[in-house]
């Protein structure tokens, strides 16, 4: 391997984890072979062994002593467990043979991905003539796809140009973008690809903000409307509370939306039931009252109040109570 000495370090040993240079793991059932190869390629460029996958135009020159040759044989052993190590265990078991070199693993996973070119460029121009964003959740998510499928497009011997991938992006908006892709397809020249995907994603930010907006304003007007609503039911109700009419004779009528019920005589009745009111500050309870020795006892008092305990009026009863004598058996003592 020309340049290479036995005292140089190569910079490809030096890669402890290669899935962190390429994130992307190839499988059987994806579509991501562009985008491993676009990441393998260049983390190989960068390390300086693309030439153990890739033949350049200009045949290297092979190694002439043991030094280079144990070189050489080391860093492709290193792409091959770089080959390895990001594919998915079923395409691993597809690809793995022993003694095999980095550049016939490399053209075995070319073979899977890529024959049958003409039968697979019909089926992914169909898929692409047929992408719509309606399917998708986002203005990336959608762009995205065209992109994937434009790149599978080329790498099958059929590339998508840059106008066409723009107008079948056009063509698939949804009709809530449909301004913006009238600008884009009226400019000219043509609007670019990622300029037209950054202006649809504008637009997405600023529907998704107006749709924001609306609904907030939705749910405070809902929520004044609601308010309303409230103090008109608690004026109502207020209102069904008030005072009933008066009472005349031991019926009495009753006025007003719920009339009271009139107690005896003359008075006025309060309530919006046929049950009777509480006595209130400005309503004074029927007087209770009993017969007892020392006269009538009410309750509550009057105003002016009477004595917690009535005194007596006879002289006789303000002497000293004095007990009675028993009588015995034979009859009362004598005095």
């Amino acid at each position: 391997m020309p340049g290479d000495a036995k005292s140089a370090f190569h910079p490809a040993l030096a890669v402890n984890n290669v899935t962190n240079h390429i994130p992307v793991k190839l499988g059987m059932d994806n579509d991501q072979y562009p985008l491993w190869v676009a990441l393998f390629t260049n983390h190989a460029k960068s390390n300086r062994v693309l030439h153990h996958i890739i033949t350049p135009k200009v045949a290297p020159t092979p190694p002439s002593t043991a030094d280079e040759q144990e070189l050489w044989d080391t860093l492709d052993a290193t792409i091959l467990q770089w080959i390895y190590s990001t594919v998915t265990t079923e395409l691993l078991e597809t690809i793995i043979e022993a003694e095999s070199t980095a550049k016939e693993a490399w053209d075995r996973l070319a073979n899977i991905f890529q024959d049958n070119r003409n039968s697979r460029a019909v089926t992914l121009e169909q898929e692409f003539s047929h992408v719509e964003m309606a399917d998708f959740s986002s203005v990336s998510a959608y762009c995205q796809r065209l992109k994937s499928l434009a790149d599978q497009l080329k790498n099958v011997g059929s590339p998508v140009s840059d106008n066409r991938l723009v107008l079948q992006l056009v063509s698939g908006l949804s009709p809530a973008y449909h301004g913006v892709g009238t600008i884009i397809r009226q400019s000219n020249p043509l609007t670019p690809f990622y300029r037209a995907r950054s202006m649809l994603t504008l637009e997405e930010a600023s529907i998704a903000k107006q749709a924001a907006t609306s609904n907030s304003e939705a749910l405070y007007t809902r929520g004044n409307l609601d308010s309303d609503s409230g103090g008109n039911s608690s004026k109502s109700t207020g209102s069904n509370n008030g005072k009933g009419g008066r009472g005349s004779g031991s019926g009495g009528k009753k006025k007003g939306n719920k009339g009271g019920k009139g107690h005896q005589g003359n008075g006025k009745g309060q309530g919006n039931s046929s049950t009777p009111a509480a006595p209130t500050a400005t309503t004074p309870p029927t007087p209770m009252s009993w017969p007892g020795s020392y006269g009538q006892w009410q309750w509550p008092p009057s105003p002016w109040g009477y004595p917690p305990c009535p005194y007596p009026s006879n002289p006789w009863m303000m002497r000293p109570m004095i007990p009675r004598q028993q009588q015995g058996v034979l009859g009362p003592r004598p005095q």
